[in-house]
């Protein structure tokens, strides 16, 4: 018989209960408004790096496009709600991704994403932090804080500018280990780095949050014109975990029509499903107030706040006993 018992503690499943309660307090004490936004949307995130689950809806037509995708962020209903007026707002729900699935991933997450209106990315980093120190409170624990930009980042651990050293320097670190280079770009290498060697080094009692990234990481944040010009979005890591991810927001609907088109191009180029562009969001952009917005994952605060690599201790029940 398959087993049927939950693979989380007791203690496990209570701490997420008191995490959701917290995010709710904190919140509330900040006046930024809990929101709903749909699961099922017509578009779909173009992101090559990230696969959606898609269904097909058997009712009548007139309720619109048979096919949905499920969300893996509620990031565009939230900034149409932005565009709208509704002010600071913030998402605590699930989000979907395909083929995620393993030690630190399951198909199906928790996700909690804030917005801040006249906020910059630095000063939603620094509430992010606030809230992290709160959470880690909950377990009986206390992390100190560190920011750095993501160049001084790679000069300090390497010796080396991320944003300008030739490929062959970046790859020099990684030399111990045994990767294929096929395939990989400047960005792939820049991403092992981070991953196989400096979040590894991160003490767990660190909460470390890394901003200005290089525009071809990018993703749905501005750009800051410069030499270098850089991207104007943060992460936050909580020892070796990467927690969260944040935007200083693009509302500038040509540029974002724009990266949506050349995500959908290098989909096509390897033959990979391309959902719609979600014009409703693009439609909504010309009115989104300046802000800041960043998601963060549950599970993955959770497994750092009772340290352990294993989303299936998190969890209730992980994709293969759901």
């Amino acid at each position: 018989m398959r087993n049927s018992k939950p693979t989380a503690t007791a203690k496990a499943i209570r701490l997420r209960a008191e995490l959701y309660a917290l995010v709710r307090r904190f919140f509330a004490e900040r006046g930024v408004l809990e929101v709903e936004t749909p699961i099922l949307s017509m578009a779909g995130n173009t992101d090559p790096n990230i696969e959606s689950f898609h269904l097909e809806f058997s009712g009548p037509k007139s309720a619109g496009a048979p096919t949905r995708w499920l969300r893996t962020s509620p990031e565009f209903p939230l900034k149409r709600l932005l565009a709208a007026g509704i002010g600071d707002c913030y998402e605590l729900g699930r989000v979907f991704r395909d083929g995620e699935a393993g030690i630190r991933h399951n198909p199906e997450f928790t996700m909690l994403e804030w917005y801040r209106v006249g906020w910059t990315h630095h000063q939603l980093m620094d509430e992010t932090a606030e809230l992290l120190k709160a959470a880690l409170a909950l377990a009986g624990r206390r992390a100190t804080v560190r920011d750095t930009s993501f160049r001084q980042l790679y000069l300090d651990k390497f010796g080396l500018d991320p944003m300008t050293a030739p490929e062959e320097e970046l790859r020099s670190p990684l030399g111990v280990y045994d990767i294929d280079p096929a395939g990989l770009t400047r960005d792939d290498w820049l991403d092992l780095l981070m991953t196989h060697l400096i979040q590894p080094s991160i003490p767990a009692s660190r909460i470390l949050l890394v901003y200005d990234y290089p525009v071809s990481q990018c993703a749905l944040a501005r750009i800051r014109p410069g030499k270098p010009p850089v991207a104007e979005r943060f992460e936050v890591y909580l020892g070796p975990l990467e927690v969260a991810n944040g935007y200083h927001e693009l509302n500038d609907a040509d540029e974002q029509r724009a990266r949506f088109e050349l995500d959908v191009a290098r989909r096509r180029a390897r033959n990979a499903a391309a959902p719609e562009i979600d014009e409703r969001l693009l439609a909504a952009l010309p009115k989104l107030p300046d802000c800041a917005g960043v998601a963060l994952g549950i599970d993955r605060l959770l497994m750092a706040l009772l340290g352990t690599d294993r989303i299936a201790d998190v969890l209730a029940f992980p994709f293969e006993r759901a």
